[in-house]
Parts: structure tokens; C-alpha cells; sequence
């Protein structure tokens, strides 16, 4: 990886928390800008909302064939809970194989991950231990700070109908984000430290970027210097693991 530059950056927060946005924002900045300004490199995004997606259009094609539905009910539940943690497990997967295939990947590259946990799936307690060693030991964690009332306005408010498996405007009904994210776990999980969590023996920088006010909807000045101010802290972080 260019030496200003994080290996792996984990984005987690509440569905419509601006985890998207932000990387649909890094995508526009010019490369070397966006090294120096935010330490990403040319990269390459693990999300598993498209994992998840693929699981109920396949149920839905058993459905239609008269088959039984693997993974989810008619109403897009997991049948089995053990599925939010295969979706993890599938996200290490995936970075196993680009790193087989591209061993020198992070001389100039890094790795997005990105998802959501509620605790009533076990929460981020329990999915990080689903992480591989080798991201973990490479990764830094941006947690976007967002109330439940503010995922559920803007969850609302980007649904587009027409393209629900679309990374920017998929959406949840109100009573399914609220069964499955009102609960966020993540300041407890990270409240033995301002600054590292510890997950299978391993420390792990993270900083919250502080989201109340919707920087990342239509106000790319402030989201940039927000941005900017979150990530050089975690960076500052990254580097002294590494020392």
C-alpha cells in the first residue's frame, strides 16, 4: 500500500446511516487527493448487503418453481440466525481470495468492507469475531453515529422501488428496520476503550464519525472535512499499531 494509506477500512453503522454515501463520495475524489486527504487508496468495496440480496431473489426462484425457500421466509427473514454470521464468514471469504489471487493487492490498493448489525442478530459483538485474522490485523473501523429516528428517515427517504437491490436506494419497511436495527450495540461493544477494540486477541483502531446532522447527504464540503478530521485520527491510530 502506498504508505499513506490504509490496507482495509471496516464502514459500519444503522442501515441509511451514510455508509454508501461516504463511499460513493471517496469514488469521485481524485486518487492522489484521496490518499492524502483520507488515506484510501484505489479500492475495492466487500459489502454484504449484495450476499444477502442474491440469497432472497434465489428463494424467490425456488418459490416460483415450486420449490422450498433456502434461506428466507416469504417475508425476507432468515430462516436460521446463523446466516448473519455466514454473511460475515463470506465478506473473510472474499478478502481470502482477492489477497490469494493479488498477493501484492495492498502495495497499492485498499479494501472497503462494509455492513450493518442489530443486536437482535447478535449484534457487532458478535459478527467482528467472524472476521478474519488477516483483516483484522490490517483494518481500522469507522463506526457512523446515527439515532435510530434518523436511519428511519432516511431509509425512507432514499427507497427507490424500482431498484431494491441497488446499493444507494435499497430499503427496509419500517417495521423490519426497526425489528431488526433499533438495537445497536456498538458503544457498548467498544466501551472498554475511546480507541481500540479487542476482538479475538487482536487490537483493533476505530473512531465514530459523528452523523446527527447529515453530512453526507448533500453537503460534500462538510462530509469532506468531517471525513478528513475521522479518518487521519484512525490513521494516526493505524500507525502506531503498526509501531
Amino acid at each position: 500500500m502506498p504508505a499513506n494509506a490504509f490496507d482495509a477500512l471496516i464502514l459500519i453503522a444503522r442501515p441509511a446511516a451514510g455508509k454508501s454515501e461516504i463511499i460513493d463520495f471517496l469514488k469521485h475524489v481524485p486518487p492522489d487527493e484521496r490518499i492524502r486527504r483520507f488515506h484510501i487508496g484505489p479500492f475495492r468495496e466487500i459489502d454484504d448487503f449484495p450476499m444477502l440480496w442474491t440469497w432472497f431473489e434465489e428463494d424467490d426462484i425456488l418459490e416460483r418453481l415450486g420449490r422450498e425457500r433456502l434461506h428466507s421466509t416469504p417475508g425476507y427473514y432468515f430462516k436460521d440466525p446463523i446466516l448473519w454470521h455466514v454473511l460475515i464468514e463470506r465478506i473473510s471469504l472474499e478478502y481470502a481470495k482477492l489477497t490469494r489471487d493479488r498477493p501484492d493487492y495492498h502495495d497499492t490498493n485498499t479494501v472497503i468492507i462494509e455492513f450493518s448489525r442489530g443486536t437482535v442478530h447478535g449484534g457487532y459483538r458478535e459478527a467482528f469475531p467472524h472476521l478474519s485474522e488477516a483483516i483484522l490485523r490490517r483494518a481500522g473501523v469507522l463506526y457512523i453515529d446515527v439515532s435510530f429516528e434518523e436511519s428511519l428517515r432516511k431509509n425512507r427517504r432514499r427507497f427507490d422501488p424500482n431498484r431494491p437491490d441497488s446499493i444507494l436506494h435499497h430499503a427496509l419497511e419500517d417495521e423490519k428496520l426497526e425489528r431488526l436495527y433499533k438495537e445497536d450495540d456498538f458503544k457498548a461493544f467498544s466501551s472498554a476503550d475511546p480507541q481500540w477494540l479487542t476482538v479475538k486477541g487482536i487490537r483493533v483502531p476505530y473512531v465514530i464519525f459523528d452523523n446527527h446532522d447529515d453530512v453526507t447527504t448533500d453537503k460534500p464540503e462538510q462530509l469532506a472535512a468531517r471525513l478528513e478530521d475521522r479518518l487521519g485520527a484512525l490513521w494516526t491510530l493505524h500507525r502506531a499499531r503498526q509501531a
